[in-house]
């Protein structure tokens, strides 16, 4: 995963710290399980207090979605790190030889336990461990094993911090796991002195993945962080803490495979908070609510979780309004009783009788006043003048 650079077109390019995938098998490694030393001593990481990721978990932790991470396996015994299912297609067993799977298992979603400054960003996302290599180095073949059959175990993210070369059967297997609604989050690379010029790897550069590349302490895109592949967002990639086989802990680790599981632990929270969006929205919410891009290889900036999950969109508004509600069965609502013709002519009837008796009241009312007054005799007649007797 994290590996160590452009080698050739049939070679995979390594992502930092980590395994690469070549396309030929590797054997089994026979050797005892053996990673690089870690230390006991934890502290709050940069990242971590960048992306301020703690001030989403009132809203959610992760709850209910499964991440998959197929890497070199974790190290189960660590307390921060739990995980629902471990799967081994390498034949060596599901221990973490190489270390860099259990730290992005970690990032993704390490346990928030009380005087360990170190978290992960989702901690209560359900954590699918996919081991593809037992060292620097592994199989695309069972690259692509690994996505199948983590799409079909229902996993909702998928953090692939490997880079190899573009592939057909990966490219299929990519496609398969986007149509089963996986938000799939891949490392955009790394490059060291002596790459040569930069190419795109995959799969972080297939259409539908979200490509994260890697950010230093002044939120710029490091050096080392591949931008000929196309980058949907930046995260934390340098001097980054986390968990560690052994119960241990690293705050050294470098590389844009360590700033892709921010990324999916973001997803994570998204996708808890959010059941309603399909994968295309929730990399779209992801990509619009970044902040601070600049330039080739930053994408839409740095990833801001707070932001991806209660950031109201409007054009996401619309795209997920109810659909409007189905017509009612027949018989819940009775019909009105057709108009009663000779109740309705009785009714005008009356009315006119009515106003014809107010009439004549009224005039009455008005007449025999006036007769009295004058002893009911009729009143004289004025004749007009002509002008002459």
């Amino acid at each position: 995963m994290a590996g160590r650079g452009i080698l050739t077109s049939f070679l995979a390019v390594a992502l930092a710290v980590g395994p690469s995938t070549a396309a030929a098998a590797a054997p089994p490694v026979a050797e005892p399980c053996s990673p690089p030393r870690g230390g006991s001593q934890v502290g709050e990481s940069w990242g971590q207090r960048r992306l301020a990721f703690t001030g989403v978990w009132p809203l959610t932790q992760g709850e209910g979605v499964t991440v998959a991470l197929i890497d070199s396996g974790v190290d189960t015994r660590h307390p921060q790190v739990r995980v629902a299912r471990s799967i081994d297609l390498t034949g060596t067993g599901t221990l973490d030889c190489v270390g860099h799977g259990t730290a992005v298992a970690g990032i993704i979603a390490g346990a928030d336990m009380k005087q360990i400054p170190f978290v992960g960003v989702a901690p209560k996302a359900r954590l699918i461990s996919i081991k593809q290599t037992n060292s620097e180095r592994g199989d695309v073949s069972l690259l692509v094993q690994a996505i199948r059959q983590a799409a079909d175990l229902g996993a909702k993210v998928m953090n692939i911090s490997i880079q190899t070369s573009d592939q057909p059967d990966l490219k299929n297997a990519v496609d398969y796991a986007l149509a089963k609604d996986v938000v799939i989050v891949a490392a955009a690379g790394n490059l060291h002195q002596g790459d040569g010029t930069p190419a795109a790897i995959f799969p972080a550069a297939y259409p539908g993945v979200l490509s994260v590349g890697s950010a230093g302490p002044d939120g710029r895109r490091t050096d080392f962080s591949n931008a000929a592949t196309p980058v949907s967002v930046l995260a934390p990639g340098a001097d980054i803490t986390s968990t560690w086989p052994g119960a241990a802990y690293r705050q050294d680790l470098e590389g844009t495979s360590y700033a892709a599981p921010y990324v999916a632990g973001v997803a994570a929270l998204v996708r808890s908070r959010h059941p309603e969006l399909d994968n295309v929205r929730v990399r779209r919410r992801i990509e619009l609510t970044a902040d601070g891009a600049s330039g080739a290889g930053t994408g839409g900036g740095m990833v801001n979780p707070l932001l991806a999950v209660s950031e109201i969109l409007p054009s996401e508004v619309v795209a997920i309004a109810p659909k409007q509600p189905g017509a009612l069965p027949p018989g819940v609502v009775t019909k009105a009783r057709p108009p009663d013709q000779k109740a309705i002519d009785i009714s005008v009837g009356v009315a006119v009788i009515a106003a014809c008796a107010a009439a004549l009241v009224t005039a009455l009312g008005l007449v025999i006043p006036l007769g009295r007054r004058r002893n009911w005799k009729p009143g004289r007649t004025e004749l007009q003048s002509t002008g002459k007797p």
